[in-house]
Protein backbone atom coordinates (compact mmCIF):
# COMPACT_ATOMS: atom_id res chain seq x y z
CA UNK A 1 0.00 0.00 0.00
CA UNK A 2 1.29 3.68 -0.83
CA UNK A 3 1.84 5.52 2.36
CA UNK A 4 -0.08 8.85 2.12
CA UNK A 5 2.55 11.47 2.45
CA UNK A 6 6.09 11.20 3.31
CA UNK A 7 6.63 11.02 6.84
CA UNK A 8 4.66 8.05 7.00
CA UNK A 9 6.59 6.23 3.71
CA UNK A 10 9.96 6.83 5.75
CA UNK A 11 8.52 5.58 9.25
CA UNK A 12 7.34 2.64 7.51
CA UNK A 13 9.98 1.58 5.30
CA UNK A 14 12.18 2.23 8.78
CA UNK A 15 9.92 -0.20 10.66
CA UNK A 16 9.76 -2.89 7.31
CA UNK A 17 13.62 -2.90 7.07
CA UNK A 18 14.35 -3.48 10.54
CA UNK A 19 11.50 -6.72 10.68
CA UNK A 20 13.66 -7.89 7.32
CA UNK A 21 16.83 -7.39 9.84
CA UNK A 22 15.81 -9.42 12.89
CA UNK A 23 14.23 -6.98 15.01
CA UNK A 24 10.79 -8.88 17.00
CA UNK A 25 10.79 -6.44 19.58
CA UNK A 26 9.88 -1.94 19.59
CA UNK A 27 9.67 0.23 22.25
CA UNK A 28 7.46 3.12 21.83
CA UNK A 29 7.47 5.74 24.37
CA UNK A 30 4.88 8.37 24.16
CA UNK A 31 5.08 11.98 21.58
CA UNK A 32 3.76 13.82 18.78
CA UNK A 33 6.86 14.10 16.74
CA UNK A 34 7.17 10.26 16.37
CA UNK A 35 3.98 9.74 15.60
CA UNK A 36 4.85 8.56 12.22
CA UNK A 37 6.89 5.85 13.86
CA UNK A 38 4.29 4.74 16.42
CA UNK A 39 1.65 4.36 13.53
CA UNK A 40 4.22 2.41 11.90
CA UNK A 41 5.45 -0.08 14.80
CA UNK A 42 1.49 -0.05 15.58
CA UNK A 43 0.31 -1.48 11.96
CA UNK A 44 3.52 -3.83 12.32
CA UNK A 45 2.50 -5.43 15.69
CA UNK A 46 -1.08 -5.96 14.57
CA UNK A 47 0.19 -7.86 11.17
CA UNK A 48 2.21 -10.05 14.20
CA UNK A 49 5.46 -8.94 12.34
CA UNK A 50 6.76 -7.54 16.17
CA UNK A 51 5.84 -7.25 19.47
CA UNK A 52 4.87 -4.49 20.44
CA UNK A 53 6.14 -2.62 23.79
CA UNK A 54 4.58 1.14 25.14
CA UNK A 55 6.80 2.85 27.97
CA UNK A 56 5.33 6.26 30.42
CA UNK A 57 9.57 7.31 29.78
CA UNK A 58 11.90 6.90 28.00
CA UNK A 59 14.69 6.03 30.42
CA UNK A 60 12.61 2.72 31.02
CA UNK A 61 11.89 2.52 27.76
CA UNK A 62 15.41 2.30 27.07
CA UNK A 63 16.24 -0.30 29.64
CA UNK A 64 13.26 -2.36 28.85
CA UNK A 65 15.11 -2.70 25.28
CA UNK A 66 18.39 -3.66 26.80
CA UNK A 67 17.04 -6.27 28.51
CA UNK A 68 14.71 -7.24 25.79
CA UNK A 69 18.18 -7.27 23.32
CA UNK A 70 20.03 -9.01 26.09
CA UNK A 71 18.26 -12.11 26.18
CA UNK A 72 16.75 -12.16 23.03
CA UNK A 73 20.14 -11.47 21.21
CA UNK A 74 18.31 -10.09 18.43
CA UNK A 75 19.11 -6.17 18.01
CA UNK A 76 16.04 -4.18 19.18
CA UNK A 77 14.58 -1.01 18.78
CA UNK A 78 13.51 2.05 20.73
CA UNK A 79 10.90 5.31 19.16
CA UNK A 80 11.05 8.50 21.54
CA UNK A 81 9.77 11.95 20.75
CA UNK A 82 12.20 14.83 20.34
CA UNK A 83 13.16 16.87 23.02
CA UNK A 84 14.65 16.03 26.17
CA UNK A 85 12.93 12.34 25.63
CA UNK A 86 16.06 11.79 23.46
CA UNK A 87 18.59 12.89 26.75
CA UNK A 88 16.71 9.95 28.68
CA UNK A 89 17.96 7.51 26.66
CA UNK A 90 21.62 7.83 27.27
CA UNK A 91 22.25 5.90 30.74
CA UNK A 92 20.77 2.61 28.49
CA UNK A 93 22.79 4.04 25.56
CA UNK A 94 25.99 3.54 27.78
CA UNK A 95 25.45 0.75 29.38
CA UNK A 96 24.57 -1.31 25.89
CA UNK A 97 27.58 0.96 24.87
CA UNK A 98 30.02 -1.06 27.44
CA UNK A 99 28.06 -4.59 27.13
CA UNK A 100 27.66 -4.84 23.34
CA UNK A 101 24.16 -4.93 23.16
CA UNK A 102 22.78 -4.17 19.74
CA UNK A 103 19.92 -1.35 20.30
CA UNK A 104 18.57 1.07 17.36
CA UNK A 105 17.81 4.32 18.56
CA UNK A 106 15.22 5.95 16.31
CA UNK A 107 14.83 9.45 17.41
CA UNK A 108 11.88 11.93 16.07
CA UNK A 109 13.36 15.34 15.54
CA UNK A 110 11.68 18.50 13.36
CA UNK A 111 13.52 19.57 10.33
CA UNK A 112 16.99 21.12 10.59
CA UNK A 113 15.58 24.10 9.63
CA UNK A 114 13.78 24.91 13.15
CA UNK A 115 16.92 24.11 14.98
CA UNK A 116 18.68 27.20 16.88
CA UNK A 117 15.07 29.09 16.74
CA UNK A 118 13.77 28.27 19.75
CA UNK A 119 10.95 26.25 18.41
CA UNK A 120 9.16 24.09 21.02
CA UNK A 121 10.96 20.61 21.67
CA UNK A 122 13.71 21.29 19.52
CA UNK A 123 17.26 20.95 20.58
CA UNK A 124 20.95 19.35 19.34
CA UNK A 125 20.44 16.05 18.61
CA UNK A 126 23.22 15.34 16.40
CA UNK A 127 25.63 13.04 17.77
CA UNK A 128 24.03 13.44 21.07
CA UNK A 129 24.98 9.90 22.36
CA UNK A 130 28.73 10.79 21.28
CA UNK A 131 31.08 7.56 21.02
CA UNK A 132 28.95 5.64 23.08
CA UNK A 133 26.62 4.79 19.44
CA UNK A 134 28.80 2.55 16.77
CA UNK A 135 27.13 4.47 14.03
CA UNK A 136 25.18 7.70 13.82
CA UNK A 137 22.58 9.07 10.90
CA UNK A 138 20.96 12.46 10.61
CA UNK A 139 18.25 11.59 8.46
CA UNK A 140 16.63 14.73 6.82
CA UNK A 141 12.79 14.72 6.08
CA UNK A 142 11.42 13.25 3.23
CA UNK A 143 10.26 15.45 0.16
CA UNK A 144 7.51 14.06 -1.74
CA UNK A 145 7.49 14.41 -5.40
CA UNK A 146 11.41 14.48 -5.68
CA UNK A 147 12.94 11.02 -6.26
CA UNK A 148 10.76 9.59 -4.12
CA UNK A 149 12.18 5.40 -5.08
CA UNK A 150 15.70 7.12 -4.66
CA UNK A 151 14.71 8.03 -1.34
CA UNK A 152 13.34 4.94 -0.23
CA UNK A 153 16.46 3.07 -0.90
CA UNK A 154 18.57 5.14 0.73
CA UNK A 155 16.33 4.22 3.87
CA UNK A 156 16.62 0.99 3.23
CA UNK A 157 20.51 0.57 3.06
CA UNK A 158 20.97 3.25 5.94
CA UNK A 159 18.66 0.66 8.23
CA UNK A 160 20.43 -2.32 6.94
CA UNK A 161 24.00 -1.22 7.49
CA UNK A 162 23.68 0.02 11.04
CA UNK A 163 21.71 -2.87 11.89
CA UNK A 164 25.11 -5.37 10.98
CA UNK A 165 27.16 -2.21 12.96
CA UNK A 166 24.52 -2.88 15.75
CA UNK A 167 25.43 -6.75 15.28
CA UNK A 168 28.80 -6.36 15.58
CA UNK A 169 29.36 -7.13 11.74
CA UNK A 170 31.11 -4.00 10.89
CA UNK A 171 34.30 -4.78 12.11
CA UNK A 172 33.00 -2.92 15.39
CA UNK A 173 31.61 -5.00 18.54
CA UNK A 174 27.93 -5.13 18.60
CA UNK A 175 26.31 -2.27 20.24
CA UNK A 176 23.97 0.51 20.17
CA UNK A 177 22.82 2.60 16.99
CA UNK A 178 21.53 6.13 16.55
CA UNK A 179 19.08 7.22 13.72
CA UNK A 180 18.24 10.81 14.06
CA UNK A 181 14.83 10.76 11.73
CA UNK A 182 13.70 14.35 11.09
CA UNK A 183 9.96 14.41 10.52
CA UNK A 184 7.59 17.25 8.66
CA UNK A 185 3.67 17.82 9.28
CA UNK A 186 1.94 15.75 8.58
CA UNK A 187 2.82 12.66 11.36
CA UNK A 188 -0.24 10.96 11.23
CA UNK A 189 -0.94 8.20 8.13
CA UNK A 190 -4.43 9.69 7.16
CA UNK A 191 -3.63 13.10 5.87
CA UNK A 192 -2.20 13.27 2.10
CA UNK A 193 0.63 15.32 0.86
CA UNK A 194 1.61 13.98 -2.87
CA UNK A 195 3.39 10.85 -1.89
CA UNK A 196 3.00 8.43 -4.52
CA UNK A 197 5.32 5.77 -4.25
CA UNK A 198 5.15 2.08 -2.33
CA UNK A 199 8.20 1.64 -0.07
CA UNK A 200 9.23 -1.63 -2.12
CA UNK A 201 11.81 -3.42 -0.37
CA UNK A 202 14.36 -6.81 -1.71
CA UNK A 203 12.09 -9.64 -2.88
CA UNK A 204 11.46 -12.87 -0.53
CA UNK A 205 11.06 -10.01 2.19
CA UNK A 206 14.57 -10.38 2.82
CA UNK A 207 16.86 -7.39 4.05
CA UNK A 208 18.65 -4.44 1.97
CA UNK A 209 21.74 -6.15 3.16
CA UNK A 210 23.03 -9.36 4.55
CA UNK A 211 26.31 -9.10 7.10
CA UNK A 212 28.62 -11.75 5.74
CA UNK A 213 29.06 -15.30 7.73
CA UNK A 214 32.56 -15.22 9.85
CA UNK A 215 34.24 -18.94 9.20
CA UNK A 216 36.83 -19.76 11.99
CA UNK A 217 40.09 -21.27 11.00
CA UNK A 218 42.10 -23.18 12.59
CA UNK A 219 42.38 -22.59 16.40
CA UNK A 220 45.53 -21.52 18.03
CA UNK A 221 47.43 -23.71 20.15
CA UNK A 222 47.06 -23.19 23.57
CA UNK A 223 47.55 -25.75 25.74
CA UNK A 224 50.93 -26.63 27.25
CA UNK A 225 51.78 -27.97 31.17
CA UNK A 226 52.32 -23.96 32.31
CA UNK A 227 49.75 -23.59 35.54
CA UNK A 228 46.63 -21.37 33.99
CA UNK A 229 43.28 -20.95 35.13
CA UNK A 230 40.54 -19.56 32.87
CA UNK A 231 38.94 -16.55 33.77
CA UNK A 232 35.21 -15.94 32.79
CA UNK A 233 33.88 -12.58 32.81
CA UNK A 234 30.75 -11.00 31.90
CA UNK A 235 29.17 -12.84 28.39
CA UNK A 236 31.94 -15.21 27.88
CA UNK A 237 29.86 -17.90 26.43
CA UNK A 238 30.75 -21.76 26.75
CA UNK A 239 34.32 -21.41 24.64
CA UNK A 240 35.73 -20.50 28.09
CA UNK A 241 33.98 -23.43 30.28
CA UNK A 242 35.05 -26.08 27.05
CA UNK A 243 38.77 -24.49 27.22
CA UNK A 244 39.25 -25.22 30.53
CA UNK A 245 37.74 -28.53 30.56
CA UNK A 246 39.87 -29.40 27.65
CA UNK A 247 42.69 -28.42 28.91
CA UNK A 248 42.45 -29.43 32.14
CA UNK A 249 42.26 -26.25 34.04
CA UNK A 250 40.84 -24.16 37.09
CA UNK A 251 37.62 -22.30 35.95
CA UNK A 252 37.19 -18.69 37.21
CA UNK A 253 33.77 -18.09 36.16
CA UNK A 254 31.00 -14.99 37.27
CA UNK A 255 27.89 -15.72 37.17
CA UNK A 256 26.71 -13.76 34.22
CA UNK A 257 29.64 -15.57 32.63
CA UNK A 258 27.58 -17.93 30.64
CA UNK A 259 30.63 -20.32 31.79
CA UNK A 260 29.57 -21.52 35.23
CA UNK A 261 28.82 -25.23 34.64
CA UNK A 262 30.90 -28.31 34.31
CA UNK A 263 33.60 -30.06 36.67
CA UNK A 264 36.23 -27.04 36.55
CA UNK A 265 34.00 -24.31 37.89
CA UNK A 266 34.91 -22.84 40.72
CA UNK A 267 32.51 -21.02 43.61
CA UNK A 268 34.94 -19.53 46.08
CA UNK A 269 37.86 -18.65 43.37
CA UNK A 270 37.49 -14.89 44.26
CA UNK A 271 38.44 -15.86 47.91
CA UNK A 272 41.02 -18.02 47.28
CA UNK A 273 42.99 -15.23 44.71
CA UNK A 274 43.59 -14.17 48.37
CA UNK A 275 45.71 -17.25 49.03
CA UNK A 276 49.02 -15.70 48.22
CA UNK A 277 50.84 -19.53 47.94
CA UNK A 278 48.05 -20.71 45.79
CA UNK A 279 47.77 -17.74 43.65
CA UNK A 280 50.97 -16.72 43.70
CA UNK A 281 51.63 -20.05 41.51
CA UNK A 282 49.78 -19.09 38.79
CA UNK A 283 52.07 -18.79 35.91
CA UNK A 284 49.21 -17.77 32.95
CA UNK A 285 45.86 -16.26 32.72
CA UNK A 286 43.19 -16.92 29.97
CA UNK A 287 40.73 -13.66 29.87
CA UNK A 288 37.24 -14.63 28.20
CA UNK A 289 34.57 -11.89 28.15
CA UNK A 290 34.12 -8.93 30.79
CA UNK A 291 34.80 -9.73 34.44
CA UNK A 292 33.90 -6.35 36.52
CA UNK A 293 32.81 -8.47 39.65
CA UNK A 294 36.02 -8.47 42.05
CA UNK A 295 39.19 -6.90 42.80
CA UNK A 296 41.21 -9.51 43.29
CA UNK A 297 40.20 -10.73 39.66
CA UNK A 298 41.24 -7.58 38.56
CA UNK A 299 44.72 -7.73 40.32
CA UNK A 300 45.40 -11.30 38.77
CA UNK A 301 44.67 -9.93 35.65
CA UNK A 302 46.96 -6.94 36.27
CA UNK A 303 50.04 -8.91 37.37
CA UNK A 304 52.95 -8.15 35.61
CA UNK A 305 54.87 -11.67 35.92
CA UNK A 306 52.05 -13.67 33.93
CA UNK A 307 51.32 -14.10 30.31
CA UNK A 308 47.71 -12.69 29.98
CA UNK A 309 46.11 -13.72 26.88
CA UNK A 310 42.69 -12.76 25.36
CA UNK A 311 40.09 -15.13 24.16
CA UNK A 312 38.07 -13.53 21.27
CA UNK A 313 35.69 -14.67 18.57
CA UNK A 314 37.50 -14.92 14.78
CA UNK A 315 38.06 -11.38 13.69
CA UNK A 316 37.25 -9.56 17.16
CA UNK A 317 37.97 -6.12 17.24
CA UNK A 318 40.06 -4.40 20.04
CA UNK A 319 37.12 -3.69 22.72
CA UNK A 320 35.90 -7.41 22.57
CA UNK A 321 38.67 -8.10 25.19
CA UNK A 322 39.21 -7.24 28.48
CA UNK A 323 43.14 -5.56 29.37
CA UNK A 324 42.62 -3.26 32.84
CA UNK A 325 46.15 -3.53 33.58
CA UNK A 326 47.35 -3.21 30.00
CA UNK A 327 49.05 -7.06 30.57
CA UNK A 328 47.43 -9.17 27.67
CA UNK A 329 50.36 -10.32 25.67
CA UNK A 330 48.54 -12.33 22.51
CA UNK A 331 44.54 -13.06 21.93
CA UNK A 332 43.57 -16.33 20.70
CA UNK A 333 40.84 -16.63 18.51
CA UNK A 334 38.05 -19.52 18.97
CA UNK A 335 37.95 -21.79 15.75
CA UNK A 336 34.28 -21.81 14.81
CA UNK A 337 32.62 -24.49 12.25
CA UNK A 338 29.15 -23.08 11.98
CA UNK A 339 26.45 -25.35 13.95
CA UNK A 340 29.40 -27.10 15.69
CA UNK A 341 31.20 -27.12 19.16
CA UNK A 342 33.95 -24.14 19.20
CA UNK A 343 37.06 -26.29 17.96
CA UNK A 344 40.40 -26.26 20.13
CA UNK A 345 43.42 -27.90 19.88
CA UNK A 346 42.90 -30.11 22.70
CA UNK A 347 39.40 -31.27 22.48
CA UNK A 348 36.92 -31.48 25.38
CA UNK A 349 36.00 -34.96 26.63
CA UNK A 350 33.73 -36.79 25.49
CA UNK A 351 30.19 -36.95 26.43
CA UNK A 352 30.13 -39.54 29.71
CA UNK A 353 33.50 -39.61 29.66
CA UNK A 354 35.65 -38.42 32.75
CA UNK A 355 39.05 -37.60 32.65
CA UNK A 356 41.45 -37.09 36.39
CA UNK A 357 42.34 -34.25 37.55
CA UNK A 358 45.51 -32.77 37.05
CA UNK A 359 47.66 -31.82 39.96
CA UNK A 360 47.41 -28.13 39.86
CA UNK A 361 43.14 -28.97 38.84
CA UNK A 362 42.54 -30.69 41.42
CA UNK A 363 44.28 -28.77 44.22
CA UNK A 364 41.78 -25.46 43.28
CA UNK A 365 38.98 -28.42 43.33
CA UNK A 366 39.99 -29.68 46.77
CA UNK A 367 40.05 -25.86 48.31
CA UNK A 368 36.72 -24.91 46.86
CA UNK A 369 34.93 -27.69 48.49
CA UNK A 370 36.62 -26.91 51.50
CA UNK A 371 36.50 -23.60 51.67
CA UNK A 372 32.83 -23.41 50.09
CA UNK A 373 31.54 -26.37 53.04
CA UNK A 374 33.46 -23.66 55.46
CA UNK A 375 31.68 -20.37 54.07
CA UNK A 376 28.27 -22.61 54.37
CA UNK A 377 28.75 -22.84 58.24
CA UNK A 378 29.47 -19.73 58.84
CA UNK A 379 26.10 -18.45 57.36
CA UNK A 380 24.21 -20.97 59.24
CA UNK A 381 25.51 -20.07 62.37
CA UNK A 382 23.99 -16.63 61.56
CA UNK A 383 20.64 -15.09 63.02
CA UNK A 384 17.97 -14.85 60.47
CA UNK A 385 18.93 -13.76 56.86
CA UNK A 386 21.79 -12.73 55.35
CA UNK A 387 22.67 -11.38 51.73
CA UNK A 388 24.36 -14.36 50.87
CA UNK A 389 21.95 -17.00 51.90
CA UNK A 390 19.22 -14.78 49.97
CA UNK A 391 21.63 -15.31 46.99
CA UNK A 392 21.97 -18.90 47.37
CA UNK A 393 18.62 -19.26 47.75
CA UNK A 394 17.82 -17.97 44.73
CA UNK A 395 20.32 -19.26 43.11
CA UNK A 396 19.04 -22.93 43.99
CA UNK A 397 15.55 -21.59 43.04
CA UNK A 398 16.20 -21.55 39.54
CA UNK A 399 16.00 -24.42 37.37
CA UNK A 400 17.09 -25.83 34.51
CA UNK A 401 15.99 -23.54 31.56
CA UNK A 402 15.31 -20.83 34.03
CA UNK A 403 16.09 -17.00 33.32
CA UNK A 404 18.18 -15.07 36.24
CA UNK A 405 18.65 -11.27 36.18
CA UNK A 406 21.02 -10.07 38.28
CA UNK A 407 21.06 -6.07 40.17
CA UNK A 408 24.77 -4.51 40.26
CA UNK A 409 26.52 -3.53 43.83
CA UNK A 410 26.29 -6.34 46.23
CA UNK A 411 23.76 -8.79 44.83
CA UNK A 412 25.89 -10.01 42.01
CA UNK A 413 28.90 -10.51 44.12
CA UNK A 414 26.75 -12.12 46.57
CA UNK A 415 25.89 -14.71 44.06
CA UNK A 416 28.97 -15.25 43.07
CA UNK A 417 29.95 -17.09 45.69
CA UNK A 418 26.79 -18.44 46.35
CA UNK A 419 26.00 -20.12 42.93
CA UNK A 420 26.28 -24.00 42.80
CA UNK A 421 27.94 -25.61 39.91
CA UNK A 422 25.55 -25.53 37.40
CA UNK A 423 25.23 -28.85 35.12
CA UNK A 424 26.44 -28.52 31.45
CA UNK A 425 23.46 -28.14 29.17
CA UNK A 426 20.92 -26.44 31.34
CA UNK A 427 20.47 -23.72 29.67
CA UNK A 428 20.23 -21.31 32.69
CA UNK A 429 20.56 -17.66 31.52
CA UNK A 430 22.01 -15.27 34.29
CA UNK A 431 22.34 -11.96 32.87
CA UNK A 432 23.02 -8.14 34.13
CA UNK A 433 24.32 -4.84 33.16
CA UNK A 434 28.07 -4.93 33.34
CA UNK A 435 28.71 -2.81 30.48
CA UNK A 436 28.93 0.05 33.58
CA UNK A 437 27.58 -1.97 36.05
CA UNK A 438 25.14 1.13 36.89
CA UNK A 439 22.04 0.66 39.39
CA UNK A 440 19.63 2.63 36.96
CA UNK A 441 16.92 0.81 35.09
CA UNK A 442 17.81 -3.28 36.41
CA UNK A 443 13.82 -3.24 36.82
CA UNK A 444 12.87 -2.41 33.33
CA UNK A 445 15.55 -4.64 32.21
CA UNK A 446 14.92 -7.65 34.22
CA UNK A 447 11.09 -7.28 32.74
CA UNK A 448 12.70 -6.87 29.24
CA UNK A 449 14.54 -10.23 29.86
CA UNK A 450 11.69 -12.42 30.89
CA UNK A 451 10.34 -10.87 27.89
CA UNK A 452 12.73 -11.45 25.72
CA UNK A 453 12.90 -15.21 26.52
CA UNK A 454 9.54 -16.53 26.50
CA UNK A 455 10.79 -20.14 26.51
CA UNK A 456 12.19 -19.61 30.38
CA UNK A 457 11.13 -21.99 32.59
CA UNK A 458 11.32 -20.15 35.62
CA UNK A 459 11.93 -16.08 35.53
CA UNK A 460 13.66 -14.72 38.58
CA UNK A 461 15.14 -11.15 39.59
CA UNK A 462 17.53 -10.55 42.82
CA UNK A 463 18.29 -6.68 43.54
CA UNK A 464 19.40 -4.35 46.04
CA UNK A 465 16.62 -1.98 47.64
CA UNK A 466 18.47 1.28 46.33
CA UNK A 467 18.37 -0.35 42.85
CA UNK A 468 15.14 -1.42 43.39
CA UNK A 469 14.43 2.05 44.32
CA UNK A 470 15.66 3.54 41.90
CA UNK A 471 13.70 1.77 38.89
CA UNK A 472 10.37 1.77 40.32
CA UNK A 473 8.47 2.81 37.38
CA UNK A 474 9.74 -0.36 35.54
CA UNK A 475 6.55 -1.65 37.60
CA UNK A 476 4.04 0.37 35.75
CA UNK A 477 2.90 -1.66 32.83
CA UNK A 478 -0.16 -0.40 31.16
CA UNK A 479 -3.24 -2.98 31.12
CA UNK A 480 -2.24 -4.24 27.24
CA UNK A 481 1.21 -4.34 28.04
CA UNK A 482 3.06 -7.92 27.92
CA UNK A 483 3.77 -9.02 31.33
CA UNK A 484 6.28 -11.61 32.10
CA UNK A 485 5.57 -14.30 35.45
CA UNK A 486 8.72 -12.50 36.90
CA UNK A 487 9.83 -12.77 41.13
CA UNK A 488 12.02 -9.68 41.59
CA UNK A 489 13.94 -10.90 45.38
CA UNK A 490 14.40 -7.28 46.56
CA UNK A 491 17.26 -7.38 49.06
CA UNK A 492 16.18 -4.42 51.64
CA UNK A 493 19.10 -3.56 54.10
CA UNK A 494 17.86 0.28 53.53
CA UNK A 495 20.73 1.52 51.99
CA UNK A 496 23.70 0.95 50.30
CA UNK A 497 25.88 -1.73 51.82
CA UNK A 498 28.35 -2.01 49.18
CA UNK A 499 30.14 0.83 50.48
CA UNK A 500 30.70 -0.40 54.20
CA UNK A 501 33.03 -2.83 51.96
CA UNK A 502 35.11 0.10 50.83
CA UNK A 503 37.62 2.62 51.82
CA UNK A 504 34.90 5.11 52.87
CA UNK A 505 33.09 2.35 54.89
CA UNK A 506 36.30 2.36 57.49
CA UNK A 507 36.11 3.33 60.86
CA UNK A 508 37.65 6.52 60.76
CA UNK A 509 34.39 7.72 58.08
CA UNK A 510 31.85 6.29 60.40
CA UNK A 511 30.74 10.22 61.33
CA UNK A 512 29.74 11.09 57.68
CA UNK A 513 29.20 7.37 56.37
CA UNK A 514 25.26 6.80 56.86
CA UNK A 515 24.62 10.89 55.62
CA UNK A 516 27.20 10.52 52.16
CA UNK A 517 27.30 6.60 51.29
CA UNK A 518 24.65 4.45 53.34
CA UNK A 519 22.20 6.95 52.67
CA UNK A 520 19.54 5.28 54.54
CA UNK A 521 15.62 5.76 52.82
CA UNK A 522 13.24 4.39 55.19
CA UNK A 523 10.80 3.42 52.15
CA UNK A 524 8.12 0.62 52.97
CA UNK A 525 8.55 -1.04 49.99
CA UNK A 526 5.10 -2.95 50.25
CA UNK A 527 3.38 0.54 49.79
CA UNK A 528 5.07 1.38 46.95
CA UNK A 529 4.21 -2.01 45.48
CA UNK A 530 0.47 -1.72 46.35
CA UNK A 531 1.04 1.85 44.45
CA UNK A 532 1.91 -0.21 41.20
CA UNK A 533 -0.44 -3.20 41.35
CA UNK A 534 2.62 -5.78 42.24
CA UNK A 535 2.03 -8.24 44.69
CA UNK A 536 4.53 -7.31 47.52
CA UNK A 537 5.40 -10.32 49.81
CA UNK A 538 7.99 -9.81 53.07
CA UNK A 539 10.44 -11.87 54.68
CA UNK A 540 12.50 -12.43 57.37
CA UNK A 541 13.87 -16.31 57.67
CA UNK A 542 15.54 -18.53 55.28
CA UNK A 543 12.37 -20.95 55.52
CA UNK A 544 9.93 -18.36 54.28
CA UNK A 545 11.97 -17.02 51.54
CA UNK A 546 12.19 -20.66 50.17
CA UNK A 547 8.67 -20.88 50.28
CA UNK A 548 8.17 -17.88 48.65
CA UNK A 549 10.23 -18.54 45.90
CA UNK A 550 8.70 -22.24 45.58
CA UNK A 551 5.50 -20.55 44.12
CA UNK A 552 5.09 -19.63 40.40
CA UNK A 553 4.34 -15.90 40.10
CA UNK A 554 1.40 -15.03 37.99
CA UNK A 555 2.70 -11.60 36.56
CA UNK A 556 5.13 -9.67 38.04
CA UNK A 557 5.45 -10.47 41.98
CA UNK A 558 8.07 -8.69 45.04
CA UNK A 559 9.72 -10.97 47.43
CA UNK A 560 11.16 -8.35 49.91
CA UNK A 561 13.82 -10.08 52.04
CA UNK A 562 15.18 -8.13 55.04
CA UNK A 563 18.44 -8.22 56.29
CA UNK A 564 20.85 -6.25 58.56
CA UNK A 565 23.53 -3.84 57.57
CA UNK A 566 25.04 -2.57 60.13
CA UNK A 567 27.21 -5.66 60.63
CA UNK A 568 27.93 -6.36 56.72
CA UNK A 569 31.42 -5.10 56.80
CA UNK A 570 32.05 -7.37 59.53
CA UNK A 571 30.64 -10.25 57.78
CA UNK A 572 32.80 -9.83 54.66
CA UNK A 573 35.76 -9.90 56.97
CA UNK A 574 34.63 -12.79 57.94
CA UNK A 575 34.26 -14.29 55.18
CA UNK A 576 37.67 -13.03 53.78
CA UNK A 577 39.48 -14.78 56.67
CA UNK A 578 38.04 -18.37 55.92
CA UNK A 579 40.80 -18.68 53.89
CA UNK A 580 43.77 -18.72 56.07
CA UNK A 581 41.73 -20.18 59.33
Amino acid sequence: MTPANASTALAVVVLDELVRGGVRHVVVCPGSRSAALAFAAYDAAAAGRLTLHTRLDERTGGFLALGLARSSHRPVAVVTTSGTAVANLHPAVLEAAAAGVPLVLLTADRPAGLRGTGANQTTDQVKIFGAAVRSFADVPPPVPGHREAEQTRGWRSLVARSLVTAGGGAGTAPGPVHLNLQFASPLTPDAPDGWSTEPAGRPFAGPWLRAAETRGGEPDDVSSERRTVVVAGDDAGPPARVLAQAAGWPLLAEPTSGARTGPNALRTYRLLLGDEELAGRIERVVVAGHPTLSRPVTQLLSRPDLEVVGLVPPGSPTRTWTDPGHTVSRLVEVGVIPGKEPRWTADPPAAGHTVDPSPWLREWLDRDAELGARLDDLLAARDGLTPHTVAGAVARALPAGGLLFVGASNPIRDLDLMVPRYEVGGRRMVLANRGLSGIDGTVSSAVGAALGRPHTTRALALLGDVTFLHDLPGLVLGPEEPRPDLTVVVVNDDGGSLFSLLEQGAAEHAESFERLFATPHGADLGKACEATGTPHRRVGDLASLEAALDRAPEGIEVVEAVVRRDDRRALEAAIRSLVSG
